[in-house]
């Protein structure tokens, strides 16, 4: 058993998950996906969780009601993107002005990544852009966003670094602003870093209104055409389901990083290399209601 303290502003206390057995940071899921166990309860209390890794969280008390493979570094695909929407908050305001460029919209589509189909040209509210980074997870969006608030790219993915050391975020490390693989080698995190940084996403009031949203529309005006955003993440819908993120590579697998409210409390999740895209999302909403029954 592994204990580490993170302070959070809505939760105190320790932290402390089983570590479980060690898995190579890059290595993809093979074979049949098989149940994950929880830490806290006896196997037969809990529901059935399948991946590589995965991490509950009850943020107001600190408490950790299910872990496997916590701290096992791998990649992470987009849910990358929640560090670069945290990042961009801190010095941008949500009506800064951002120009699209053609590299914005070439790097979606030569990296071969999810678009939000942003056209060069089009001056977009940060506010605006944050959706379409986090809904339809758009590395075009992504690209846009670092290279105007690094300023540049490279200067955007080391405020990405420094801020996860700072949120104690120590198995964690950036190599772009939306989790694509990288010629150089992916990014790493783990499922329990990620929840860290869901909790402190949540703080902010804009970010936990958009990563809620299901469908978003932005009107044409004189400085852009019209767009509209429908989120990956099928969790929304559910009771109190406060979405955050979803994501996907080849390496990575599946994933998502999750929260809820039931009861006046917040539960974060993740569920790290999932083989099958729809049962995280089934897996994540059976975690929330067996979260919410936890004392």
């Amino acid at each position: 058993m592994r204990n580490r303290k993170a302070r959070l502003t809505l939760c105190v206390g320790a932290i402390a998950v089983a570590a479980g057995f060690a898995t190579p940071a890059h290595a993809q899921p093979t074979g049949p996906a098989t149940a994950l166990a929880t830490v806290q309860a006896p196997a037969d209390t809990t529901p059935a969780v399948y991946g590589r890794a995965a991490y509950l969280l009850d943020a107001s008390t600190g408490k950790a009601l299910l872990g496997r493979n916590a701290d096992t570094r791998m990649p992470i695909a987009s849910l990358t993107k929640t560090m670069t929407a945290y990042v961009v908050l801190q010095s941008a305001k949500p009506t800064d002005m951002v120009e699209i460029t053609p590299e914005d919209v070439r790097y979606a589509v030569n990296g071969g990544g999810t678009s939000a189909y942003l056209r060069a040209g089009d001056r977009l509210p940060v506010k605006e852009l944050l959706y379409g980074l986090m809904l339809p997870s758009g590395a075009d969006a992504a690209h846009a966003l670092a290279r105007a608030y690094g300023p540049g790219v490279p200067g955007f993915v080391a405020k990405m670094n420094d801020t996860a050391r700072r949120l104690g975020m120590t198995d964690t490390e950036y190599v772009n602003a939306d989790g694509l693989p990288m010629p150089g080698g992916d990014g790493h995190s783990t499922a329990r870093d990620q929840a860290l940084l869901g909790v402190k996403a949540l703080e902010n009031p804009l970010l936990k209104q958009v990563t809620a949203t299901r469908r978003h529309t932005v009107e044409q005006t004189a400085d852009h055409r019209s767009y509209t955003w429908t989120n990956t993440n099928k969790l929304l819908g559910a009771p109190g389901a406060l979405g955050l993120k979803t994501g996907f590579t080849r390496a990575a697998g599946f994933s998502l990083a999750f929260a809820g409210e039931r009861d006046g409390r917040l539960l974060v999740g993740v569920l790290l290399g999932e083989t099958v895209s729809s049962r995280r999302f089934d897996t994540a909403r059976t975690l929330l209601e067996w979260g919410a029954r936890q004392a």
